[in-house]
């Protein structure tokens, strides 16, 4: 199988790594790429938000399969372009990616199929934002309703605060505050049948303890030891099947991977947000686990031929990945600065390190390029190893300004 990736982030990175894994795969391929999926994948330069080029370059390559890895190119319609081509692909629709191309469509789709959600008013005034601050109460949710690459979203009990960040968006989802712990859940889905994979937790915040802004994500682990039992079924049965039975009755069917971000609420499981791709970093550590072969788990889906796949087999350990971000992120990321210590964070084979926002010198140097740089990411017979395994390796890691969480899966390790 000859498999092209669109995208040159960490996600992305993931991806290739367990494709290239995968003995199914005789080619691999990504665009645009970066220095870390360099090593693992042919690299080609694509405007990956422009359709045709993607597609003129699967067509060239004979690409057996393509998968998109960002929501941009996804709301683009860059999937459709490729589908039209009748190359099979991964990833939704530009119609169906506004589950996550717009909150406001996706509370509508939530309502329909009955999934149980926060909430919520759609405002585009600054009369409609108070209003519904006031009716909610603090602390304050609201979400630009549009892609903002993980940071639309403010929760503050600042008001001034909250009603500053809807009139910085055209139009905002203002709902009620979930209390509880977050959940990450992935679904590969065809458009009939679903396939959840294992849950995850990520860190938005960019500080330990939770603190300061919110970001596209620090860090994250798989398992989540806390978790009740039987949440993985109890999510399919309520939020994934019924919304994606609810896009395939509207005629516009979801395949692809559908993410579910949800808060275990005093109330019961609620969706906090869907995303229309896999999460970043949450992929990172999801991935560490997966045992099936992930090429033919995409086919399947691209293929509609879920359905007739073995159940998905799992690594019985733990996964942890932390972020290495660049000085200044994320209101103001510093880039151009060279990496030192890449081989030594993987010499000993219990991590490995993903590239997000890197690039390649004249030189071969490794130099950043992007406000979340790298994920470090490492397996272990259960979190507290893992975790060890993944903070050694961020401490052989140099970076001018560069900066990361400790505290990334240290309760669920300790408790």
């Amino acid at each position: 199988m000859k498999v092209l990736v669109i995208g040159g982030g960490a996600r992305e990175h993931a991806l290739c790594r367990s494709l290239s894994q995968d003995p199914s795969v005789t080619e691999l391929h990504c665009a645009p790429g970066n220095a870390g999926i360099a090593r693992v994948a042919t690299v080609h330069p694509v405007d990956q938000l422009d359709g045709a080029q993607v597609t003129e370059l699967a067509a060239k390559l004979g690409s057996d399969l393509v998968v998109v890895g960002p929501e941009a190119p996804l709301v683009a319609g860059v999937a459709d372009a490729v589908r039209a081509a009748g190359i099979p692909v991964f990833g939704p629709s530009g119609a169906a990616a506004q589950l996550e191309g717009s909150k406001a469509f996706a509370k509508d789709v939530m309502a329909a199929a009955g999934v149980p959600t926060a909430r919520s008013y759609v405002c585009t005034t600054a009369e409609e934002a108070a209003e519904a601050l006031d009716a909610f109460g603090a602390p304050y949710v609201v979400k630009d309703d549009g892609l903002a690459a993980g940071k639309g979203v403010v929760v503050t009990s600042d008001r001034e605060a909250a009603l500053a960040h809807a009139a910085s968006c055209e139009r905002v989802v203002i709902e009620e505050y979930l209390d509880g712990p977050e959940v990450s859940l992935f679904a590969i889905t065809d458009g009939t049948t679903v396939l959840p994979l294992q849950p995850a937790q990520d860190f938005k915040r960019a500080l330990d303890g939770d603190e300061g802004p919110n970001t596209g994500g620090m860090g994250a682990y798989s398992p989540l030891p806390w978790a009740p039992d039987g949440l993985v079924q109890e999510v399919l049965d309520t939020v994934l099947q019924p919304t994606v039975d609810e896009l395939r009755r509207r005629g516009t069917e979801f395949s692809g991977l559908l993410y579910a971000g949800l808060a275990l609420t005093s109330r019961g499981t609620r969706v906090i947000e869907f995303n229309a791709r896999f999460g970043d970093p949450e992929t990172q550590v999801v991935l560490a686990r997966l045992r099936t072969p992930l090429a033919g788990v995409l086919l399947g889906s691209a293929t509609g031929t879920l359905d007739q796949l073995e159940p998905l087999r799992w690594d019985e350990g733990a996964a942890v990945t932390v972020v290495v971000a660049s000085e200044g992120y994320p209101a103001a990321p510093r880039t151009g600065d060279p990496i030192e210590g890449l081989a030594e964070a993987e010499a000993d084979g219990t991590a490995y390190v993903l590239h997000a926002g890197t690039k390649a010198d004249e030189d071969g140097r490794v130099l950043s390029a992007g406000g979340r740089v790298l994920s470090v990411t490492a397996t272990g017979a259960d979190l507290a190893e893992a975790r060890d395994r993944a903070y050694a390796a961020v401490d052989r890691i140099s970076l001018k300004g560069g900066q990361h969480r400790t505290d990334i899966a240290l309760k669920a390790a300790t408790s």
